[in-house]
């Protein structure tokens, strides 16, 4: 691990510095989340994907957006309709770049659909391409040394799993969705 790790020990210590790290991370955020709500909103269908850690927590927005009722599909699956105009990918690519998400990106692009890139390097080629970015500003692996507490990239996953819940109860009030409809959307084959 590194040195910093060595700063926090035990479960308190550790709990604490995790916790004020993340919100240190998630208050500056608080501006972007009517841009994500109006994005989202204004979609006809959506598409979410990542790789690795980040598409687990992509996969549990995009649940989290099909509970609301919305149109929308994990990159992948087997039922994941085209995109279009008047769509919506949705990606993460936390250490600013990778080669299935530019690739996604650039279909979406030239499918008409819109793109939001969830980053951590807005300066990143992600980024770049996006027509909305929300720059999480956290330690990635692309810059994992010299972080918080959390390893590699662990830190901004937590943060992004955290906003995009947070999205979830603002879209939740922008779409009139009650939480008695959202449990009906959950699957019963369990």
């Amino acid at each position: 691990m590194g040195d910093h790790v060595t700063e926090a020990t035990g479960y308190p210590s550790v709990l604490t510095r995790i916790c004020d790290e993340t919100r240190a991370v998630l208050e500056p955020l608080e501006p972007g989340i009517s841009d994500v709500v109006k994005t989202i909103t204004g979609a006809r269908r959506i598409a979410c994907y990542g790789v690795g850690r980040e598409g687990l927590v992509m996969k549990a927005f995009c649940m989290r957006l099909m509970h609301l009722g919305l149109d929308v599909a994990y990159v992948g699956d087997m039922t994941t309709p085209p995109l279009g105009d008047g769509d919506l990918l949705i990606v993460s690519a936390g250490p600013g770049q990778f080669s299935t998400v530019a690739a996604l990106m650039e279909t979406a692009h030239e499918a008409g659909a819109a793109v939001m890139v969830f980053t951590a390097q807005p300066a990143g080629g992600a980024a770049q391409r996006a027509d909305v970015v929300v720059a999480v500003p956290t330690q990635t692996m692309a810059d994992a040394e010299g972080g918080g507490v959390l390893p590699m990239g662990s830190q901004y996953e937590l943060a992004l799993w955290i906003f995009l819940d947070i999205a979830v109860l603002e879209l939740q009030t922008a779409l009139q969705a009650s939480a008695d409809a959202m449990r009906d959307r959950h699957t019963n084959l369990e």
